[in-house]
């Protein structure tokens, strides 16, 4: 889990934070993750880390979104954390020394669940900047991504673990699929050769 993004400085594109529920989000989500990603190098990797875990309703958004990615078995991106082999508290840090050690500078985007505001439920939010995992339950864990989504799938401020227990799976779900099929369809799109050469322009 991780808390709202803090606000960027004036110089750069501010948080995008959408309800799912928007007709243009797919296009909100695909447009604003295009922009991220043109700040990447060419040729660097591109490493997807979904975190969460499966034993936990509202937690499990990370994991499947992971579960999602892995099944285009795209040579595009690589994917950490999916229900079968989920990234959490436990094994984030052995996770991202590994992709470091792996890769050479990768370009990580990470995934998780948030809480927030009852009016903000339901909303994905596309960030540059680090996911900060665990800082809404009170846990110190490494900072992880050159950008980040996160989904807010309830209400935080009061016993967030027993609110992340009974979050409803339907929200889960229909968040999870927007990031997964929006981050893939941006991930293909500016992979392509058409859009590398209008890069190039």
């Amino acid at each position: 889990m991780s808390p709202f993004s803090k606000p960027l400085s004036p110089q750069r594109l501010s948080c995008l934070k959408i309800p799912h529920t928007d007709p243009e989000i797919h296009s909100a989500v695909v447009h604003r993750l295009l922009f991220h990603l043109s700040q990447a190098k060419e040729g660097q990797p591109v490493i997807v880390v979904c975190i969460g875990t499966d034993r936990s309703t509202g937690d499990s958004l990370g994991p499947l979104v992971g579960t999602s990615l892995s099944r285009f078995k795209s040579h595009l991106f690589r994917v950490y954390g999916t229900l079968d082999e989920p990234v959490h508290a436990v094994n984030l840090e052995e996770t991202i020394s590994s992709i470091y050690e792996l890769y050479d500078q990768p370009f990580v985007i990470g995934i998780d669940a948030c809480l927030g505001q009852s009016a903000s439920v339901g909303c994905i939010q596309v960030a540059e900047g680090p996911l900060r995992p665990g800082a809404g339950v009170n846990k110190q864990l490494p900072p992880i991504g050159d950008i980040h989504l996160t989904g807010i799938v309830n209400v935080g401020g009061f016993m967030e673990y027993f609110v992340l227990q009974n979050t409803r799976l339907s929200l889960v779900m229909r968040l999870s699929d927007v990031i997964a099929t929006s981050l893939y369809s941006a991930i293909k799109e500016w992979k392509s050769p058409a859009n590398f050469f209008a890069l190039q322009e």
